[in-house]
């Protein structure tokens, strides 16, 4: 929230100079012989613009902003209250700690304070960011605003408080599908004064969560027209490609862009850090194996501690950041026993006054180093420290740059270091820094279309209020229609010559899951408590806690004893075995409507085929393998699963064989045995490397390849979105298919492994344990494609 009017003058070049200071006794640490750093540069530091307050804010908004030490504010925080004062939806998308808060606060707080009945809406991802952005918000201490959150945690009998008296209700898009909108008859008074809806870390709705939010903005939109209201958006995002058009899907309504950020920002160094490979530690089928991530941040995280220098290290997962804390500590135990202290780890499932002490102590300097999931990415007030680890790639360029925009106070130089897991992506990324450094970040991914997420959005709405013609337009037209006549054939709603109606009792609400697919969901439940734990996607589920499973949550270990899919019941105990699990798949692929079709004629005969449509792919998990931490596998334990079938959307390609098998220069050579292992290969790879193009993780999308396909007759290797109905994440692939199989091939070609290993072709996921896998051969192939995509 705070504009910083500090200048350049009378900072010193050791200010400037500390990025590169910091990564100096970092290397000293270094054993000999190692050499992790792949690349470094420095980026220039960038000057406050600052500007006067707009003539419409309010005194008492005014002297509210300057007690908290706000003078004057930025210019993009101006820019973007402008046009929300001015009735105009807006998207502000700038860098970590740039006030977008004060952007949004700005326009809601003087419209709350010349109208005493206006009243404003605030959506989050996550409940830490609400609670932290509502204490933000009573801190400005301004009278009769009565804001207060309404979510998960608040008491039942807080809530018909917040209902009739709150003015800002802070919520998140779960609470709001599930409490606010079944119930908006109660809100009518709310709804029939909203003025503004604050959708905050909007960057974070993608995919299929991303689709469900976009259609839940307008089931609100529909329930605020009910009531005889039109608010304006406000979206705050991280840096996104194309902020007006991502902002524009997920809300429904037209949306400015404001992107030139006027705060400033120290000099920052940034490191690309690639861990050894392990001298005696060998994986699948003999492939050499690096130093873990996670053990490599907690070095690096102990040796800037022993330096001094407030560092924060984001980690993959709640284990990885329990891990990293432990192994920082035990560095750092060996130099001074104090040290330990002085780190910790954060992640969700700690209690909020937990939460709220680490960062007060990060903030203040109690805590020098902090071990952390992407919790600390999103919103919350941390910022200004000297050193930001990102331990594995966070699945998009806007998370990385928000997670590393953690380092640096104002004029003050700060490191990044990026330290790649082995993966072809990080592997890519830190080989060619252009990637992670030059290119703009993403435009999210969502799919409002998608039937399987329309379908239950359209049966709340038809809930809420009778679905009419009138409102499809905002649902999607033709294609909502086509859904409702489905929706009405299966009896989920009626007919009538007024619209479309629910008829049930029950609102249906509760069954949809909006994170999810809003299908079928598992509950995991401890075998001696009853006490349940969590829950899964059923369609996940046979292959996450399948019998003999370990399954994390919330950095606990479990090992499933049964899975019943009638009875909804996966069954678990604990325990902490010495292994893992993963499981083998047998996967089939059938092509259900081809939608985009592309062919590529070759010089001297042949053919590459591009296609984008529909498909069904059935897998069934037959067994899985229990192996050690070093990824030797100690055995392969069959199993009795049924079949899942899942109906998505898939981008392929064809090549004819005499293209694979022929010599020549646009072809690969291959004989005829090595085509499956050439195909598997390029299959991983092109699955790592996908989410460079679209804001998706390699855990959201699935691959099959094959020699001969029934249905296209060629070697053909499909890529599709794991979600029912697809994300958009094929569709992004296919758009941008030269230069995803372009940066894809490199990333194979520039690996040093003789063979293949995790950080080019083989996959944690693969369902056929990485066998056949033929790196050369995955080389060829892809050359191939190029050569003639490229005529």
């Amino acid at each position: 929230m705070r504009a910083d009017l500090s200048s350049a003058a009378g900072r010193t070049t050791a200010d400037h100079d500390r990025g590169a200071r910091l990564l100096r006794g970092v290397l000293a640490g270094v054993a000999s012989g190692e050499e992790p750093l792949t690349h470094v540069t420095e980026l220039p530091e960038r000057l406050a613009a600052v500007v006067e307050w707009p003539d419409w804010t309010p005194e008492p908004v005014r002297a509210a902003f300057a007690a908290r030490g706000v003078r004057l504010p930025w210019s993009h925080q101006v820019e973007a209250a402008e046009h929300a004062h001015a009735g105009r939806s807006t998207v502000i998308a700038t860098g970590t700690a740039s006030g977008k808060s004060l952007a949004y606060q700005l326009p809601v707080l003087s419209a709350l304070t010349a109208d005493p009945r206006a009243t404003a809406l605030y959506l989050s991802p996550t409940k830490a960011l609400g609670a932290d952005q509502l204490r933000a918000l009573r801190d400005l201490d301004l009278p009769d605003l009565r804001p207060a959150a309404y979510d998960g945690d608040t008491p039942l009998a807080e809530r018909d408080w917040v209902r009739a008296h709150s003015r800002w209700v802070f919520t998140n898009p779960d609470m709001l599908h599930r409490g606010v909108l079944p119930a908006h008859d109660r809100w009518s008074m709310f709804f029939r004064r909203l003025r503004y809806v604050v959708v905050d870390e909007c960057h974070s709705y993608r995919g299929v969560f991303g689709s469900h939010v976009a259609l839940l903005l307008r089931r609100l939109r529909r329930v605020c027209r009910r009531y005889g209201s039109d608010p304006v958006f406000v979206l705050a995002s991280a840096t996104v490609s194309d902020p007006a058009g991502s902002a524009t899907r997920l809300s429904g309504v037209d949306c400015a862009a404001v992107d030139e950020d006027g705060s400033p920002r120290g000099a920052r160094t940034v490191a690309l850090w690639e861990p050894p490979l392990l001298d005696d530690v060998t994986g699948d089928n003999g492939a050499p194996v690096r130093r873990s991530a996670g053990a490599e941040s907690a070095r690096v995280l102990a040796d800037l501690v022993v330096g001094g220098a407030r560092t924060l290290a984001f980690t993959r997962s709640r284990v990885g950041a329990e891990l990293t804390s432990l192994g920082a500590k035990r560095i750092l135990a060996e130099v001074d026993a104090d040290l330990p202290n002085r780190i910790a780890a954060y992640r969700a499932g700690y209690l909020p006054e937990e939460r709220r002490e680490l960062e007060a102590a990060l903030g203040d300097g109690r805590l020098l180093g902090v071990a952390s999931t992407n919790a600390l990415e999103l919103g919350v007030d941390i910022a200004g420290l000297d050193a930001v680890i990102v331990a594995g790639y966070p699945g998009t360029l806007a998370s990385f740059w928000q997670q590393a925009g953690r380092a640096g106070r104002a004029g003050d130089g700060s490191l990044v270091v990026f330290i790649a897991r082995d993966d072809p992506l990080d592997t890519y990324l830190v080989h060619h820094p252009a990637a992670i450094l030059d290119k703009p970040v993403e435009s999210t991914v969502t799919d409002p279309g998608n039937p399987y997420v329309l379908a239950p959005q359209l049966v709340c709405a038809a809930a809420e209020l009778p679905l009419t013609p009138d409102c499809l337009p905002d649902f999607g037209g033709d294609a909502a229609r086509a859904v409702l006549d489905d929706l009405v054939a299966e009896g989920s709603l009626r007919k009538r010559p007024g619209g479309w109606y629910w008829t049930q009792r029950d609102r249906p609400h509760g069954a949809v899951d909006i994170r999810g697919s809003g299908g079928e969901q598992i509950a995991l439940v401890e075998t001696d408590s009853g006490r349940m734990l969590g829950t899964v996607n059923q369609g996940n589920a046979c292959s996450t806690v399948h019998p003999g499973a370990v399954y994390l949550h919330q950095g606990s270990s479990y090992v499933v004893d049964d899975l019943d899919l009638d009875a909804g019941l996966a069954m678990v105990h604990a325990e902490t075995p010495d292994w893992t699990t993963s499981p083998r798949e047998e996967v089939d692929i059938s092509i259900l409507e081809t939608e985009s079709r592309t062919v590529h004629p070759a010089l001297g005969g042949g053919a590459v085929e591009v296609c984008l449509g529909k498909v069904a792919v059935t897998s069934q998990v037959v067994a899985y393998l229990r192996k050690l931490p070093t990824g030797q596998v100690l055995d392969q334990v069959p199993l009795d699963l049924p079949e899942h079938t899942l109906h998505t959307r898939a981008v392929w390609y064809t090549i004819t064989e005499d293209l694979l098998t022929g010599q020549g220069l646009d072809r690969a050579n291959l004989k005829r045995s090595r085509i499956p292992g050439a195909l598997h290969a390029a299959e991983h790879a092109a699955i790592g490397l996908l989410p460079l193009f679209a804001t998706c993780d390699r855990w959201d999308i699935g691959g099959v390849s094959t020699a001969v396909h029934p249905e296209t007759t060629h070697p053909t290797v499909f890529v599709h979105d794991g979600h029912p109905g697809g994300a958009g994440f094929a569709d992004r692939g296919h758009t941008a298919l030269t230069a995803w199989l372009t940066a894809t091939r490199k990333a194979i070609a520039a690996c040093e492994c003789p063979e293949g290993c995790p950080s080019c072709v083989q996959s944690p996921k693969c369902g056929n344990g990485n066998d056949p896998l033929d790196k050369q051969g995955a080389i060829a192939v892809l050359t191939t494609v190029l050569n003639t995509l490229r005529r």
